[in-house]
């Protein structure tokens, strides 16, 4: 059963981000109720994928060197800071078209770096590739971009230091689900 989740859990997601960009006119048409309709989508493809990873069966695929691990969390770092300071138009991160879409694919190759399971490749994998196809649908659909100006060395500094702190919050977080992040 747990595959089964895992696999709804990944369509639903995929389904939910992209229903916008596949079907403008019906999106549109849905008009604010679709936000809802969305976030409700998302909450429970997250709630799928995380009880079907948890459930399906453990089946090694490979086995990952440990020093993965440490290319693992100095990539995470960056993923936490494209993802939150991106949205906010922080200095590097200003310089990249699509910040937090960056930041979800390095999260995800980052952990398929150390988790070398089916459940986690199909996981990590699919979403891995959702964020790819999702940039360039919205390439497509918006040819034409102009890149914002950075906010300055100052907001570069706080972004920087909220990422770490966020980082750290993530990686207890993963050691009191049991899984120690940091080798």
């Amino acid at each position: 059963m747990g595959w089964v989740l895992l696999i709804a859990g990944l369509a639903l997601w995929v389904g939910s981000h992209t229903f916008k960009r596949l079907h403008p006119a019906q999106r549109a048409a849905m008009g604010d109720k679709a936000k809802a309709f969305v976030a409700l989508a998302n909450v429970l493809a997250i709630v799928l994928m995380v009880i079907g990873y948890q459930q399906a069966a453990f089946v090694t695929v490979w086995s990952p060197p440990a020093f993965f691990t440490h290319i693992n969390n100095l990539l995470m770092l960056i993923a936490v800071y494209f993802f939150f300071a991106g949205s906010a138009g922080a200095g590097i991160a200003s310089k990249i078209r699509h910040p937090q879409l960056t930041g979800f694919k390095t999260w995800a190759f980052a952990h398929l770096l150390v988790n070398g399971d089916l459940a986690s490749i199909l996981l990590f994998g699919g979403l891995l590739g959702w964020a790819v196809w999702q940039m360039i649908l919205i390439n497509r659909a918006e040819p034409d971009w102009s890149r914002p100006t950075g906010k300055g060395l100052v907001f570069e500094i706080i972004y920087g230091v909220v990422a770490l702190g966020i980082y750290v919050v993530i990686g207890l977080a993963h050691n009191y689900l049991g899984v120690w992040p940091f080798g």
